[in-house]
């Protein structure tokens, strides 16, 4: 009798925590969640390779950088962890992509469950969507539009694997890698990642078509299948399309052209592997953390490069981080309207209001602030005061937008440097806007009134 009581007052007291969280401060407390469970059980013996435990604190590396679909690891992935630990680390992947209230939709609907208004305002949140309404069709979108990309990716990386490495093998490397590629995770089971396959067209255009899908967002994918034509797009998916297009092209020629002239990375490949290495190395900073190149081997024009487009990152509403997309349009958008003298932000006939245009502001800002901060803390606990701080910026970069790319720095990591880029991919992948909402008090609007004054600007 106790026993149920005591389980009715804990039951009772969860509910009314969770009743007083806001859906920032609710999904902030799911992803820690998350990640406690992965580090449990990827610091468990079975979870390695050796039988013995990596330890706790890369554990909790790993776990954070699953969960946040990033992709940087202080231990190899194929090597270190075991089949079990690989399964774990994926799982991870899916829900951290896809998102914990899409799951949390399906088990709900399968179970016979009804949605509430205060999962819906979740569900508005982790998916960026503008109203509550239609939002369970939503997830129900999502959840197949991931599995129709996974499985078709995954049996035709089965069958162009096969001739390697045998069936069994190809289709668990074939699940692991479309699962890690579409939720842009970019975790590999191999120690040089895809370098393997630099000119090999099927893994190219596979791997790249599932990163820039589902960095596109799922808002916009929905719309691709139900609206298919280009003027009944939302403002949004034409803005998502145009950027991505632009950055994609942009990259790639950058790259082409810099790498051109670096004996390390073109010189011993043909035109043809030259033309997929650039493409894959221009659209994977978009989030993906995968790389046919060595990142380290680059010229430092081109990390660089990387670097920018990293901090940029991917879409909204998707499962790539950074500044994204169409916060870069905007605010790209607002400065040609400013150096015009001022007016109307507009794109395709459409107004883009002030509070947007501040936003973008807001995520640009708090992100630069955050990539220095960190920048500068890996400085001192890595002990690089002299040199090596393009290294440092590209791990502090990489780690917020979620991307996974590195030069070589995160195996090196101290014990201190590791919680600091965990700590990174967190606020990353939560944003610093939703990590802002979820740990400030309840905004009380001022009732006085302020006289308008003049500031110099530049």
């Amino acid at each position: 009798m106790n026993r149920h009581r005591n389980h009715k007052f804990i039951k009772i007291n969860v509910n009314q925590l969770t009743n007083r969280m806001s859906p920032p401060q609710f999904i902030m407390l799911i992803f820690l969640l998350l990640i406690f469970i992965g580090t449990v059980l990827l610091s468990l013996p079975m979870s390695a390779a050796s039988g013995l435990s990596v330890g706790l604190l890369d554990a909790f590396f790993t776990a954070t950088s699953a969960v946040c679909v990033n992709g940087l690891v202080v231990v190899d992935t194929g090597t270190v962890y075991s089949v079990f630990g690989q399964i774990v680390i994926a799982v991870l992947i899916q829900i951290g992509g896809l998102g914990f209230m899409t799951m949390g939709v399906i088990l709900a609907i399968l179970l016979g469950k009804k949605i509430g208004l205060k999962q819906r305002l979740i569900i508005q949140q982790t998916t960026q969507s503008k109203s509550t309404s239609g939002l369970v069709k939503l997830c129900l979108y999502i959840f197949c539009i991931a599995f129709a990309f996974e499985a078709i990716a995954s049996v035709i990386l089965t069958f162009r694997w096969a001739g390697e490495m045998g069936w069994g093998q190809a289709a668990y490397n074939a699940v692991f890698h479309s699962v890690s590629a579409f939720n842009n995770a970019g975790f590999a089971l191999w120690s040089d990642g895809l370098s393997s396959y630099i000119g090999d067209p099927v893994v190219n255009i596979v791997i790249i078509t599932l990163f820039v899908s589902g960095g596109l967002g799922y808002i916009v994918i929905v719309e691709l299948f139900r609206k298919r034509t280009w003027k009944k797009f939302s403002l949004h998916t034409k803005i998502v399309l145009l950027s991505s297009a632009i950055l994609l092209g942009v990259g790639f020629v950058l790259l082409l052209l810099l790498e051109s002239f670096n004996p390390a990375t073109f010189a011993q490949l043909s035109w043809s592997e030259r033309g997929w290495a650039a493409f894959f190395q221009s659209a994977t900073p978009r989030s993906a953390g995968f790389n046919t190149l060595d990142i380290n081997s680059m010229l430092s024009s081109s990390q660089l490069l990387i670097i920018i487009l990293m901090f940029i990152g991917a879409s909204s509403g998707g499962t790539g981080g950074g500044i994204k997309t169409t916060t870069f349009f905007v605010l790209i958008l607002a400065t040609i309207n400013t150096f015009r003298g001022g007016g109307q932000i507009h794109a395709f006939d459409r107004k883009i209001s002030m509070d947007i245009i501040m936003r973008a502001l807001a995520v640009v800002v708090s992100s630069i602030a955050c990539v220095l901060a960190v920048s500068l803390m890996l400085t001192v606990t890595e002990g690089m005061y002299e040199d090596h701080f393009l290294e440092v910026l590209f791990e502090a970069t990489s780690a917020f937008s979620t991307t996974g790319l590195s030069m070589g720095l995160t195996s090196e990591l101290t014990s201190t440097g590791k919680v600091i880029v965990a700590i990174t991919m967190f606020i990353g992948r939560l944003g610093p806007l939703t990590l802002a909402y979820a740990l400030a008090k309840k905004s009380r609007k001022s009732k006085l009134g302020y006289p308008e004054d003049h500031v110099l600007i530049g």
